[in-house]
């Protein structure tokens, strides 16, 4: 399980704190407003932001003691960071190796992902080439595939039109019980969290406000705030 107790951290004059938590197999919404401090939970977990206190463990294991690249973290964000002049069996196969020099067994598993993600078809082809949701898979696969087992979604497929944003939310629902997966994911939609998150965290002013089932946050808000933020979502 994926701990986080207490953590604070002091940035731009604000205070941040957060606790919550996030069991393998399960998608936790983090939700509110912009600026709310989201992103900054998501930094402080990948060791990009250095805490100031409080606790972050994964398999009761200290996280915060790990330099970045040991953390067993991987990312996603809105900007999918595909390279445009390499194919996208290429792109996938950075998560393995800078120098893309694999083993027949790793260039087997990149096959694999690639199916399970749909997208075989076109591992010849380069980003630019294919769609929008499809660019986002394979930058999802290039994040399986490092076989890290937090993944944190920073609004990933906030560009997407609304149907391609739907399969795409109920792809990384059905990836983080098949991985067994403690997935993160940012978002300001609540019908979002609706969709794919067993929890919620609602984020305001730098802090964990409520931390809930999604129908414990929808039939027992918080605070007015919070009530007011769900019924305009």
């Amino acid at each position: 399980m994926l701990n986080i107790s207490k953590l604070q951290c002091q940035r731009h004059h604000q205070h941040f704190s957060y606790s919550l938590e996030v069991k393998p197999g399960e998608v936790v919404a983090l939700l509110g407003a912009s600026g709310s401090g989201k992103s900054t939970l998501l930094e402080l977990i990948s060791g990009f932001v250095q805490a100031s206190s409080g606790s972050l463990s994964w398999q009761n294991e200290d996280l915060l003691t790990l330099p970045i690249n040991q953390r067993p973290v991987t990312s996603l964000f809105q900007q999918h960071n595909l390279f445009h002049h390499l194919s996208l069996k290429q792109n996938i196969a950075l998560g393995i190796s800078q120098q893309l020099k694999l083993s027949p067994s790793q260039q087997q598993q990149v096959t694999e992902i690639a199916k399970n993600l749909g997208i075989s078809a076109i591992l010849d082809k380069r980003p630019d080439q294919v769609s929008g949701g499809q660019q986002q898979r394979a930058a999802l696969a290039r994040c399986l595939i490092r076989h890290r087992p937090i993944l944190l979604l920073d609004e990933p497929f906030s560009a997407l039109d609304p149907m391609l944003r739907l399969e795409c939310l109920e792809l990384v629902k059905q990836l983080a019980e098949q991985y067994q997966l403690a997935v993160l994911m940012v978002t300001h939609q609540w019908q979002d969290a609706l969709r794919v998150a067993q929890r919620v965290a609602f984020i305001e002013q730098g802090k964990t406000q409520q931390f809930a089932t999604v129908d414990e946050l929808q039939q027992s808000p918080a605070n007015q705030h919070i009530a007011h933020y769900l019924a305009c979502s």
